[in-house]
């Protein structure tokens, strides 16, 4: 569950290097095989020597198994990660474990054409012992929102799906921008986007998250060029964020559980719960895949309703309701918790963080 949680969140555990497109039609030499290959540079600088017609992949983290079901290719998916949930039809794949620890031999007895890995979660010692024995990896690196579009278009290509990934973008983008559309003369909302709540932990500037709030008109009231800045909630009561953000798979945000965080000693002194600031979106907010563009329509909404309902009204309307802000951001600079550094969120760091919880009832217990 702490792995699941953090997939695509946290643990930035393979060395990004800029993309640079670069294939070359070459024969992939072996006792075995002999068959046309291509050289590929994956997302962080890596060249690798892939099959040109994959027919067996396995990817290592939700993010990727999300995308390639995505693009329609999932009857080349020969497995997974113990953790791939969406759609519930990737957890009928064969599994080769945890992101962060998979079984070599697991993927190896799949005899994959490509592995599939994301810097997000994945381990540069998983790449490197799959490379050992002969099994291509394709690195991702999806930083932005738009990052995840070009992730998407790669493996596509990389697939020979072009058709499907350009359709696929296309769609995503067709969507993000009616939601810029909406929004390009409203000021964004200052919140805060609570990844962990034991220690309290937020997102930095150059998270994907960030952008993707970002993309919804909100901002993170934290600045930090952290990844993943540990705050005092201290702070947060300083800061007054016009939102709290959670992600969860909890489906509903009932009255009692908003009464039942009213009533908390520490959340009561924010403003945001006392309003009833609170938006509860979905974890997709949380992958760098496309079902991120639903996470960023469903927070649009959470955070400019009068917005989404004033265009449903066919009215338009350039005000969203909460005046001109004067809001206080707070600068964490390179003020991240010590030990707590994101290449650091392996599974002995997970064990000893609380599963964040899904629901407010838990989250009572649990602050």
């Amino acid at each position: 569950m702490c792995e699941a949680i953090f997939c695509a969140t946290l643990g930035y555990a393979v060395h990004a290097a800029p993309f640079a497109a670069s294939t070359a039609m070459v024969t992939q030499s072996g006792a075995a095989k002999n068959e046309p290959a291509k050289i590929v540079t994956d997302e962080t600088g890596r060249r690798v020597t892939i099959p040109a017609n994959l027919k067996r992949i396995v990817t290592l983290a939700p993010n990727l198994t999300e995308t390639i079901y995505a693009l329609g290719l999932e009857e080349r998916l020969a497995g997974d990660t113990d953790y791939c949930d969406t759609p519930p039809a990737a957890k009928l794949k064969p599994h080769v474990g945890g992101a962060q620890n998979p079984s070599l031999e697991a993927i190896v007895a799949l005899h994959p054409d490509l592995v599939l890995a994301t810097t997000s979660i994945n381990r540069i010692e998983t790449v490197d012992g799959l490379a050992k024995v002969g099994i291509a990896v394709y690195t991702t690196d999806p930083q932005t929102v738009r990052g995840m579009l070009e992730s998407t278009a790669r493996i596509a290509g990389l697939m020979e799906a072009e058709a499907q990934g350009s359709a696929l973008v296309a769609k995503l983008q067709a969507r993000l921008g009616a939601v810029s559309a909406r929004l390009a003369d409203i000021a964004p909302v200052h919140a805060l986007f609570v990844v962990w709540e034991d220690p309290l932990i937020t997102i930095g500037q150059n998270t994907f998250i960030a952008d993707a709030m970002r993309w919804a008109g909100a901002e993170s009231v934290i600045l930090s060029q952290q990844k993943w800045p540990h705050i005092s909630f201290e702070e947060v009561v300083r800061l007054q964020p016009e939102y709290v953000v959670f992600a969860s798979d909890h489906a509903g945000f009932g009255a009692e559980e908003l009464g039942a965080l009213r009533s908390r000693e520490a959340w009561k002194q924010l403003r945001a719960v006392e309003l009833g600031h609170i938006a509860v979106i979905s974890e997709e907010i949380n992958r760098p895949s496309p079902g991120l563009v639903d996470a960023i329509e469903q927070l649009a909404r959470e955070v400019h309703p009068e917005v989404f309902r004033a265009a449903e009204n066919g009215k338009v309307k350039t005000e969203n309701g909460h005046g001109q802000r004067q809001m206080t951001r707070a600068n964490f600079g390179v003020q991240e918790l010590q030990g707590l550094k994101p290449q650091a969120f392996g599974e002995r760091v997970l064990s000893r963080l609380k599963p964040r919880p899904t629901n407010l009832t838990d989250m009572r217990a649990a602050l």
